[in-house]
């Protein structure tokens, strides 16, 4: 089959009419308008997040409560390494009473603090250790967590 010049015009004139019709009928940029609502909305929260992370637990109301004037060696728990201590030192935690009385939302807020997965303080038992650590039940958390 050959193409004459009288096709080639029909196929062009269709193309530009369905190019015609498309646009009128997407919407005017409806969806573009609900990406960037949505991306508006995605920003805020991280910027809510950032702020409740970069705001020491100190300087805002919070559940924790600081049972004792000193300061406990965080680093007791197993998984916290030293630089997380002072880390959660800076976040307001400095004792075994402040650590075991986390929220859900705190640890997950300690968790993006750190730069680690989310569960992590859960899954690693930091607020029964805490417990255990503050009650001086040292040894039972020693048979229980070091001794593995």
């Amino acid at each position: 089959m050959t193409f004459t010049l009288n096709y080639i015009a029909l196929i062009l004139i269709a193309l530009v009419a369905g190019l015609l019709l498309g646009l009128m009928t997407s919407g005017r940029g409806k969806y573009k308008r609900l990406w960037r609502d949505e991306q508006l909305a995605h920003r805020q929260t991280i910027k809510e997040r950032d702020t409740l992370i970069h705001t020491p637990v100190s300087g805002r109301v919070s559940p924790v409560r600081s049972h004792g004037e000193g300061h406990d060696d965080l680093t007791r728990i197993r998984s916290i390494s030293a630089q997380e201590a002072a880390i959660l030192n800076e976040a307001g935690y400095h004792n075994y009473a402040q650590m075991s009385g986390m929220s859900d939302e705190l640890q997950a807020t300690l968790e993006g603090r750190l730069g680690r997965t989310p569960g992590t303080i859960a899954h690693e038992e930091w607020k029964i250790q805490a417990k255990l650590l503050e009650n001086g039940k040292i040894r039972e958390h020693e048979r229980r967590y070091i001794e593995r």
